[in-house]
């Protein structure tokens, strides 16, 4: 009997807490000069990590993009096939400024090869289009599932 892999993608959704988003107002003593400073100015603001932006992270393509290239790229691990093991690998990554991915990691695991075959594709990835918050490219927490199903 011929074993066929279909992959679904859930949902790609970025995790539900949301940024909060804050500005300094400056007056001048005349108050006729308003000088509006975003929180990601600072350097102490660079390596801050976003959970929700105004735009999200996107990879290239879209969702049907993203669906595309893990059918190309998954491959179901032959013992996972053997002994039936199916189910939705849950991930979180961060998509940098530059739209690489870092810090991939299992988050809700099903069986170590369905797991590990989750991270070796998402390490495949081409960067994505990152997330942008007061007109700027930052680093944002994203979180999805990979659906691995045997027909």
């Amino acid at each position: 009997m011929k074993k066929t892999l279909s992959i679904i993608l859930l949902a790609c959704a970025a995790t539900g807490v949301h940024a909060q988003q804050s500005s300094s107002i400056k007056t001048s003593p005349s108050d006729k000069d308003i000088v509006i400073g975003s929180p990601d100015d600072t350097t102490a603001n660079r390596g801050k990590i976003f959970t929700a932006v105004e735009q999200e992270p996107s990879f290239p393509g879209g969702h049907d993009g993203f669906t595309r290239f893990l059918i190309k790229n998954i491959r179901y691990p032959p013992t996972a096939a053997e002994k039936r093991i199916q189910g939705n690998v849950y991930l979180t990554f961060i998509v940098e400024r530059d739209g690489s991915l870092s810090d991939i990691r299992v988050i809700r695991s099903v069986s170590p090869d369905l797991d590990a075959e989750a991270l070796r594709v998402m390490k495949m990835s081409p960067k994505w289009s990152p997330g942008i918050q007061n007109y700027k490219a930052v680093r944002v927490q994203y979180s999805m599932p990979i659906s691995f199903t045997l027909e």
